[in-house]
């Protein structure tokens, strides 16, 4: 369902060297919509297929389940869908009007788009490129690698303990590697630097590129997020009698006296009863009684700026940089079918890590991207707006973005099915294998959904008589 809503891309890149650095240049485009690729026989799309089907083929429970979520993002949604696929009553709650989470989107005053975030990246055409690195030097990363070829996953999880900085050093990979392609890498996978990401994430990404025949495939939606890509998942869960329930922020977990989740309760005072219950909001999530599991989250902001005019040296596709600011950028009104002008650009960019600056005005926000601008696009961007003009712009910051791939982490991530009986985790930074990314969003709602049908006895043996016929106040 949701793949019919992916615009696919191919184009040529090479990486040339300007004075302010490395900056992407497009020898050949090829602006088409890919036809689906083929997908079919790949064992990551067999494993989800088969799993996608356990929900729908499982026998109809007599007796469904109330599943109360909190949080409207795609992992909560991605929960809330497999619950009602087998049978079961999700009822998901959001404190916003807006649906998407990390993926929202909200329309403007003059009806323009602005999203929360850019989440594709590119390493083949780094790895591909002679000038960002010698033959040499690439022989000699090629050499690093191979302990992890042979070595397979056991070798990738033992390398959590090791940033990616020190994981170069120890291979002998020479420092400028680390600086012409692992500061961008690193701050396209988790916006952080080499000396803070754990090289279990890189070694994760390669493999993707590695093992899979379309792991390097890009794709953007054809229109914003709320509507294109999250309100078919609303439509079926409500097709299947589920509900979804925007301006429903949670306040509070209530629990029974042996420490159970009684209620969630609202900031609009109501109190949510069901038979299980699961938080799908951002990281920092810690359970309701020991052992305490705490995964540190990244700030992060995303800037939005339309310009007077169409800026030359952008492309159909998402771009990332070393810029220590701007990891990744696009300009949306080329890459976005839905927000296509022919006229002028509107340039998204993540502006990460952003500790220092949540707590700054978005005007200082956008002189430092301004700045930054200047540096990549030397000949149509000034920092003093002598040149292209920005005619508006939207901030929007993120507390928590994404989970923080430092060394170690690993560990920390929780199951998604907590200690405590009857309460489930749902989101990237939970156990699985996609890390901190939709797809991994989309298959801890997954994970979610299969834990709690897998508790089905327990769940309805806990239900005391008044809850049985009881309402939601």
């Amino acid at each position: 369902m949701i793949s019919n809503y992916w615009k696919k891309r191919k184009k040529k890149l090479t990486w040339k060297k300007n004075t302010s650095g490395y900056g992407a240049v497009v020898d050949v485009v090829f602006c088409v919509d890919y036809p689906r690729p083929e997908l079919d026989n790949t064992v990551n799309f067999l494993e989800a297929g088969l799993l996608s089907s356990s929900f729908r083929n499982s026998p109809r429970p007599e007796k469904p389940l109330e599943v109360v979520i909190a949080g409207a993002g795609l992992a909560g949604l991605s929960t809330a869908k497999y619950i009602a696929d087998a049978g079961h009553k999700p009822i998901l709650l959001e404190g916003r009007d807006v649906l998407g989470g990390k993926i929202a989107a909200w329309k403007d005053e003059d009806g323009d788009w602005y999203e929360t975030g850019l989440h594709i990246f590119c390493i083949w055409a780094i790895l591909r490129n002679n000038e960002m690195l010698t033959w040499p030097e690439k022989v000699k990363f090629a050499i690093g690698l191979l302990p992890a070829m042979l070595g397979g996953q056991p070798y990738v999880e033992a390398q959590d303990g090791l940033s990616v900085e020190e994981w170069m050093k120890k291979q002998g990979i020479p420092e400028r590697v680390t600086d012409e392609v692992f500061i961008a890498m690193s701050k396209a996978l988790n916006f952080i630097n080499p000396d803070e990401l754990s090289m279990q994430c890189i070694l994760i990404a390669l493999n993707r590129f590695l093992q899979e025949k379309h792991g390097s495939k890009m794709a953007f939606l054809d229109g914003n997020p709320p509507e294109r890509l999250c309100m078919p998942i609303v439509k079926h869960i409500e097709s299947l009698g589920g509900e979804v329930k925007l301006n429903s922020r949670l306040k509070k977990i209530e629990l029974n006296e042996d420490g159970s989740v009684k209620s969630f309760l609202l900031t609009n005072g109501k109190e949510i009863r069901g038979d299980a219950y699961v938080s799908a909001t951002p990281g920092k999530v810690a359970y309701l009684r020991p052992p305490y599991s705490v995964v540190r989250g990244i700030v992060g902001t995303i800037d939005a700026l339309w310009f007077d005019r169409k800026l030359k040296n952008t492309y159909d596709h998402l771009l990332f940089s070393r810029s220590p600011l701007l990891s990744v950028y696009a300009d949306m009104s080329v890459t976005c079918k839905e927000y296509y002008d022919p006229n002028k650009s509107m340039l998204e960019l993540v502006f990460a890590p952003a500790e220092e600056w949540i707590s700054r005005s978005d005007t200082d926000i956008i002189e430092a991207t301004m700045k930054e601008l200047a540096k990549l696009f030397p000949d149509e961007i000034s920092a003093d707006g002598s040149k292209a003009k920005v005619l508006k712009y939207h901030v929007v910051k993120t507390p928590r973005s994404v989970y923080k791939t430092v060394p170690n982490c690993e560990p920390c991530r929780p199951l998604q099915r907590s200690p405590v009986e009857g309460f489930y985790l749902a989101g990237d930074y939970t156990k699985q294998k996609y890390l901190a990314s939709m797809e991994g969003a989309v298959l801890s709602g997954k994970l979610c959904a299969q834990a709690i049908v897998q508790d089905y006895e327990l769940l309805v043996g806990r239900r005391i008589p008044e809850l049985a016929s009881a309402t939601n106040v």
